[in-house]
This record gives structure tokens, C-alpha cells and sequence, in this order.
């Protein structure tokens, strides 16, 4: 794993949150930790950390910048895109397969802030 954790910020809380605890959990992430002004999700290697923006201004939205998640099946993408959906991200590609590499099939979404997030499985099914 490269990173330790990947940081957003959010002007929710509350929402992004809630968002994040239906969306990561169908890619095996589970809710590690909620604060005041933060919430940490992870798995065995990485964290993933949503948070209020600690100099006080609003948060924003990288132009260019895709937090990628990874994903044990294709099914665990399929699922990705359709709880986000529900949660009130936005589509930002379907499901299928990319041409970025052998076997990579994607799906990726805005979540309630406007992060461009996909979740990625590699493996050949």
C-alpha cells in the first residue's frame, strides 16, 4: 500500500457520514472511528478520513483528483455504484470495464460534496 490515508474534506458531517457508512462497507471498509469533526474508515492497510476542514473554511473539491477505493469482485463495484446512487451521489461513469489496464472494471461516482471517488477490481472473474 502507498498511502496511509487519503483525507477529504466535507461542510457536512453529518451527511457524509452517512453516505460513507452505506457506500464503503459493500468494498469491506468498516467505520473505524467518528468525531466531532471527523470519521475514519479502513481496512487492513489504509484508512480513508472524511473531515470538517481544520483552518475553517469551506471545504472544496480537487479538479483532477480521484480518490480510488479498491474492490474484491466486480459484483463489490456493481454494488458500490448502486448504494452511492441511492445515497444521493452523483454517476460519474458506470460500471464496466476500462481500458486502463488487463481486467480493470470501475465505477465511479460524486459523493454528497462532489469528490469524484470509483472503486476498482482487478482481478480477472
Amino acid at each position: 500500500m502507498m498511502f496511509t490515508h487519503l483525507t477529504v474534506g466535507t461542510n457536512d458531517l453529518v451527511k457524509a457520514h452517512a453516505f460513507y457508512n452505506l457506500v464503503l462497507p459493500t468494498l469491506g471498509y468498516v467505520c473505524l472511528a467518528s468525531m466531532e469533526n471527523s470519521a475514519v474508515w479502513g481496512g487492513a492497510d489504509s484508512r480513508f478520513v472524511v473531515l470538517k476542514p481544520t483552518d475553517g473554511n469551506v471545504a472544496t473539491v480537487g479538479n483532477g483528483v480521484t480518490i480510488g477505493f479498491t474492490a474484491p469482485t466486480r459484483a463489490a463495484v456493481d454494488e458500490f455504484h448502486k448504494v452511492a446512487l441511492q445515497a444521493g451521489g452523483v454517476d460519474a461513469g458506470a460500471p464496466g470495464p476500462r481500458n486502463y489496464g488487463p481486467h480493470v472494471y470501475s465505477a465511479y461516482v460524486r459523493d454528497l460534496d462532489g469528490h469524484k471517488i470509483v472503486a476498482t477490481c482487478l482481478n480477472l472473474e
